[in-house]
């Protein structure tokens, strides 16, 4: 057998790479007793893009719970969330914090 015949009759098998998804991480409000639910409303719409009647329901969640989901996101996102929110209650002059966990 000639060299290239070996060749010819060779398998090539190629390892596809599975990707991993990033991990996700939930964006977390605290209730506390000078934000106002309106303020929390406005923050659910502005920055986590929930309409009204979904915002009003996560306001009250937190305000009944004392901490409830925002938004679930990939680590850089609800790190940018999280900040923004402090950002805009700071601006406002609310203690409104916000955080975030792994889901």
């Amino acid at each position: 057998m000639s060299r290239r015949e070996e060749f010819d009759h060779e398998v090539v098998t190629e390892t596809e790479k599975k990707l991993k998804r990033p991990p996700l991480y939930k964006v977390l409000l605290h209730n506390d007793d000078y934000t106002t639910k309106e303020f929390v409303v406005q923050v659910l719409q502005y920055v986590f893009h929930k309409e009204h009647t979904e915002a009003v329901q996560i306001m009250l969640h937190v305000h009944r719970k004392g901490i409830g989901v925002a938004g679930i996101y990939p680590y850089e996102v609800a790190e940018t969330k999280v900040a923004l929110v402090e950002n805009l209650a700071r601006q406002h002059e609310y203690p409104l914090k916000c955080s975030m966990e792994e889901a």
